[in-house]
């Protein structure tokens, strides 16, 4: 199948970008090339790495960005390790970054990777394919605590509970192994009535996917570094597709905005924190009609933006 992925909010991110045209450029979630695509059509002297855990993505983005291959160096690794993946390559600073934190079109419409729940297919959901942990066995070996935990906060379901008992239930029968399977376990854990509300799976198969791929993790543990990375008045845009993430990209422009933790009736700060740039977006963007109409899946996508300071201050 053809590698597909909807750039979402594409215009929107170049332009939060402001971008130099001989400028240095990372896009950590390179998918099918489209951020990627744009910017490098704004570069003349600047250079564009692009950075993804998927081979598929590897490969469809080679191809889009073939007339480009001058500007761009492409590296299959998670985004977590762009700092290091850079500097082994005599890049210390850059001067834009981008992620677009959502599943490709391609990822979900693809049966056998396992991440869509409208497929019958093996329990897989892992973006990078050379990792051994597979939503089966989160499902098939988690404890039935921790599965609460895993469907409860990354869900956020309200029958992770009983989804949980009823995954433990199921698999003393033997190992719960495809989608499908999953799909009538978790029906079976959710009230009737409650089933007219969406897919009764959506929630739960959104947070073994988080698990599989330790996103929440990876983003969290990210943003900092990626702040580090940028040139005075270089910007990072973040486009994020559900709350938890968007609450962790919010918290951290914020505490790099503001970093002070003197209490608010100090008249002065003593802390010592210094503030390493602001906030471009003081609400979300948010996609407009016509990219909803042309792409529904674009619903839920919000994009932050965060400019480093050209100053110590």
């Amino acid at each position: 199948m053809e590698f597909s992925h909807y750039s979402v909010l594409l215009s929107e991110t170049v332009e939060g970008l402001n971008i130099n045209p001989d400028g240095i450029y990372v896009d950590g979630t390179l998918g099918g090339g489209g951020h990627a695509l744009e910017i490098c059509r704004h570069l003349k002297r600047g250079h564009l790495y692009g950075i993804d855990q998927d081979d598929a993505a590897i490969a469809a983005a080679e191809r889009r960005l073939s007339e480009f291959q001058d500007k761009v160096t492409i590296l299959r690794d998670n985004y977590c390790n762009a700092r290091a993946a850079l500097s082994a390559l005599g890049v210390k600073k850059v001067d834009g970054m981008v992620l677009d934190l959502g599943v490709s079109s391609h990822q979900f419409d693809q049966a056998e990777r396992g991440f869509s729940y409208r497929f019958d297919a093996p329990l897989d959901m892992r973006m990078d394919r050379r990792k051994t942990l597979t939503a089966r066995d989160i499902v098939n070996n988690y404890s039935e605590q921790e599965l609460f935990h895993i469907i409860r906060d990354y869900g956020e379901d309200p029958f992770a509970k009983n989804i949980a008992k009823h995954i433990v239930k199921a698999r003393e029968q033997g190992p719960v192994e495809t989608t499908y399977q999953l799909n009538e376990i978790i029906k079976a854990a959710i009230p009737a009535k409650m089933r007219q509300k969406g897919h009764p799976s959506k929630q739960t198969f959104q947070a073994l996917r988080i698990e599989c791929n330790r996103e929440l993790e990876v983003l969290k543990n990210s943003l900092d570094d990626f702040i580090d990375l940028l040139n005075p008045g270089g910007r990072l845009c973040i486009i994020t597709f559900h709350s938890l993430e968007d609450r962790i990209v919010k918290t951290a422009f914020k505490r790099n905005e503001n970093p002070c933790t003197c209490p608010p009736e100090f008249p002065v700060c003593v802390c010592g924190k210094k503030s390493r740039g602001k906030v471009i977006t003081r609400k979300p963007i948010l996609p407009g009609e016509q990219e909803l109409l042309q792409n529904a899946r674009s619903k839920s996508a919000k994009l932050r933006v965060f400019e480093k300071g050209k100053e110590e201050i």
